[in-house]
């Protein structure tokens, strides 16, 4: 009984580690993503950012954030606050034969919320491309990975008053990439757009990226660590009940990706008359995020149609959001925020236990805590050391203004 309780902590510990590992190669689909739909003048500056946040993530995270988000509460609505990994979170042996012998380590655990926390904050550098000053963006990524994204992810995944409440999210659509986009509006709002987006008369200036290829490489890395996102939430393998629930979870991720492709693609060709590539990886994006609510419940055709929704849907909101006027480089916001919030209402659809009020609860209190929070400090931020960067930086491009260098001195040199 021993030796078979040690085989399942090792296995589902590796399990945990893998699975966090491919999420941690989720940034650099973010990275590979932006760096391809913003111009060439910007993307040594951008790519500074995605690399530089998952280091400040990871920091702030240790620091105080996992001790938020899972350590002693106040109340089912207020997280305590304690500061580094304590003596409860160092790796563990297993007891033999007990019931209540942990089934990873609790720092595998540790590692694979820590890249949760960092992708959060990828969603953000996307949306604010172009025009946001770097160090402003760090300042930001410190409060929002090491306070604000752990508050809302203990009202949930830490036992707090959404998981009381009976509020659904398996992976992450809410906590994870709805929390992000809010965070991103919030501060695309105060930014305001690029120059020479929006004309004086209403019309919206297309401002293509650099390298499409880059782009499709980015979406492809990030469908990929989905399966570590999705699959890794089911926390263990070392059965035959939780193999069979991780294939499936694998399967549906696979199959949502592929639904939001097609209705994209299909979506953009009937709006544009044109195969949008742009809009086909958005879809793929959309897709993803709509079956991280719950991936594992829905029959495999009904997960193909929520990621399909989510795909078309996406296409809606980015020209939504366009002619709204908000400026958003990668449509981070309409992926991660729209389809993220279908994606916790479809979970109503699939869930024998979900309930729809309690789906629209749980997305209305995660979309107005992060924003509401993210405006305060993008505000402050503002205010004290500025957001945005001069206008002539702008047009020469943050790459030199920010980072001192260009990613393609050859071709943006004048």
């Amino acid at each position: 009984m021993e030796q078979i309780t040690e085989v399942k902590y090792a296995l589902d510990t590796f399990y945990f580690l893998v699975s966090g590992a491919l999420v941690m190669w989720m940034a650099a689909g973010f990275a590979m993503l932006e760096a391809g739909l913003v111009r060439a003048k910007n993307t040594a500056e951008i790519l500074t950012k995605n690399i530089v946040l998952y280091a400040v993530a990871s920091i702030m995270y240790m620091l105080v954030g996992y001790n938020v988000m899972y350590g002693d509460s106040i109340s089912a609505a207020l997280p305590g606050i304690s500061f580094l990994l304590g003596e409860e979170h160092t790796l563990q042996a297993v007891h033999a034969g007990g019931e209540d012998a942990p089934y990873y380590s609790n720092m595998a655990d540790f590692f694979f919320q820590v890249v949760f926390a960092a992708t959060c904050m990828s969603i953000v550098s996307g949306a604010v491309a172009e025009r946001m000053r770097l160090w402003a963006f760090l300042a930001f990524a410190v409060v929002m990975t090491g306070f604000i994204y752990p508050v809302q992810g203990f009202w949930k995944w830490g036992g707090g008053f959404l998981d009381e409440l009976g509020f659904v999210d398996f992976a992450g659509s809410g906590v994870v990439h709805l929390a992000g986009a809010s965070a991103a509006l919030a501060g695309v709002l105060l930014l305001g757009a690029r120059k020479g987006k929006y004309g004086p008369n209403g019309e919206v200036n297309a401002i293509p990226g650099a390298n499409l290829p880059l782009a499709t490489l980015g979406t492809m890395i990030l469908w990929l660590g989905w399966f570590g996102f999705n699959g890794g939430s089911e926390l263990k393998l070392s059965d035959v009940g939780e193999a069979n629930a991780v294939a499936k979870v694998f399967v549906n991720t696979n199959m949502a990706a592929a639904g939001g492709v097609v209705a994209a693609l299909v979506t953009s060709r009937l709006l544009f008359g044109k195969a949008d590539l742009t809009m086909a990886l958005n879809g793929a994006l959309a897709g993803l995020v709509s079956i991280t609510a719950e991936p594992l419940a829905p029959a495999v055709l009904t997960a193909t149609l929520i990621g399909a929704l989510g795909g078309g849907l996406v296409v809606f909101s980015i020209v939504t959001l366009d002619n709204l006027k908000i400026d958003d480089p990668v449509g981070a916001i309409s992926v991660h925020g729209v389809a993220g919030i279908w994606g916790l209402l479809a979970v109503a659809f699939s869930h024998a236990d979900a309930s729809l009020w309690n789906q629209i609860i749980g997305a209305a209190v995660i979309f107005a805590w992060v924003f509401v929070a993210s405006f305060a400090v993008w505000a402050i931020l503002r205010a004290v050391m500025g957001i945005r960067v001069s206008e002539e930086d702008e047009y020469s491009g943050v790459d030199l203004a920010e980072c001192g260098l260009e990613a393609y001195p050859e071709f943006t040199s004048k």
